[in-house]
């Protein structure tokens, strides 16, 4: 992941009906343990790293590593996570020659699924690249064979862009429709 450049950090917590996204803060080890341990969460991502136990030691105490990771609050409960990064002109597929476009990711705890909040979430992520970098174009990548990731993804206005062989698996690789 690379980090958003010159992107103020923390930002406010942004607060939708449901939701807060925030910066990740020492309470909310545990819910990324499990996020991270989870054979459903992770099936689409290469399967866990880690086991539970061994995150428990491996996540800082204070898991505020890095800027563009926003925890998903839910009824006071860590429930996930939003990335926002620069996409790495290293990596292929781009939409614009120069690459490092800002690129979006979204991991959830499977108990807080088929009930939009994922969509609720990455709205909100969305308006604040909007607000704080404007006319950025933002992709997303997801696995075909994720049936949920890509219907939000499409649910958001990403388009298609094209499809790869990566991670062992075909990716699908959008960018968000403007205007």
């Amino acid at each position: 992941m690379k980090p958003l450049g010159d992107v103020p950090w923390p930002p406010d917590p942004i607060k939708t009906d449901r939701l807060i996204l925030r910066q990740t803060k020492p309470e909310d080890r545990p819910g990324l343990a499990e996020l991270l341990s989870s054979e459903t969460v992770q099936a689409y991502l290469g399967g866990p790293q880690h086991t539970r136990e061994e995150l428990e030691q491996l996540i800082p105490e204070d898991p505020n590593t890095r800027p563009g990771i926003f925890a998903v609050e839910h009824a006071g409960e860590f429930i996930g996570r939003i990335t926002v990064q620069r996409r790495d002109r290293a990596w292929a597929h781009h939409v614009r020659e120069e690459g490092d476009e800002v690129e979006l990711g979204y991991e959830l705890l499977p108990a807080s699924w088929g009930a939009g909040i994922a969509t609720e979430a990455t709205r909100a992520a969305l308006g604040w690249i909007e607000r704080t970098l404007p006319g950025e174009p933002v992709v997303l990548t997801t696995q075909v064979a994720n049936e949920r990731s890509l219907r939000l993804a499409r649910k958001l206005g990403f388009v298609e862009v094209e499809r790869f062989l990566g991670f062992g698996a075909e990716q699908w690789f959008g960018v968000l429709k403007t205007g």
